[in-house]
């Protein structure tokens, strides 16, 4: 019997930040990101939502003997739900695959919720790694809630599993974020819930 395997669109994607080896890009149809605020965290968290006619890129990695208790404990903001119909993948077997979505009852106005910068560039890395800067491209491209405040915790990474760019990677990030006019705010204007 084949282990399962979930579907990463976010920082799942970065392969620094888990410890799922057996890794394969896919993407997932019917599918975009968004920032969305919740009830447990004072920050946005990035999840997938229905969208007919749209499609995401990410990885996917096997769950050896299906033991989900870790990935569960990290995707603890999440519900895990079935994505196996929904995936396009490479794998030279079938494979029940699931992805981890924010429920639709536990999104709420932002309020004043804002995305971790090192996060998002988490996330970025992740993607270049991944797929490139084309990749990277698509990964803003198919986000939505740009518009929500970032605050730029860089310097001082509130994010328990940042990670360090290069040059080039940080350059990704700001360029983008730039050409979105993103509202940045400096770590120190935040007073921060705890989080994660």
């Amino acid at each position: 019997m084949n282990d399962p395997y979930f579907f990463g669109y976010g920082s799942l994607v970065n392969r620094r930040t888990h410890v799922y080896a057996q890794s394969h890009p896919a993407r997932l149809k019917g599918w975009r990101r968004a920032w969305v605020a919740t009830p447990r965290f004072g920050v946005v968290l990035l999840t997938g939502v229905p969208a007919p006619g749209h499609s995401i890129d990410g990885l996917i990695a096997a769950v050896p003997g299906a033991d989900w208790a870790a990935l569960d404990a990290r995707e603890a903001g999440y519900q895990r739900i079935a994505a196996t119909g929904d995936t396009d993948h490479s794998l030279p077997h079938p494979a029940d695959i699931a992805v981890y979505a924010v429920a639709p009852e536990n999104m709420l106005d932002r309020g004043a919720h804002c995305i971790l910068l090192s996060y998002l560039d988490v996330v970025v890395q992740g993607f270049d790694d991944v797929f490139g800067e084309e990749g990277v491209e698509n990964f803003f491209a198919t986000t939505d809630n740009w518009d929500t405040p970032i605050i730029d915790d860089r310097t001082e990474p509130v994010y328990p599993r940042h990670q360090t760019l290069t040059a080039r990677q940080t350059d990704l990030v700001d360029s983008r974020l730039k050409r979105l006019g993103a509202e940045l705010i400096p770590r120190a204007q935040v007073d921060l819930p705890p989080l994660y």
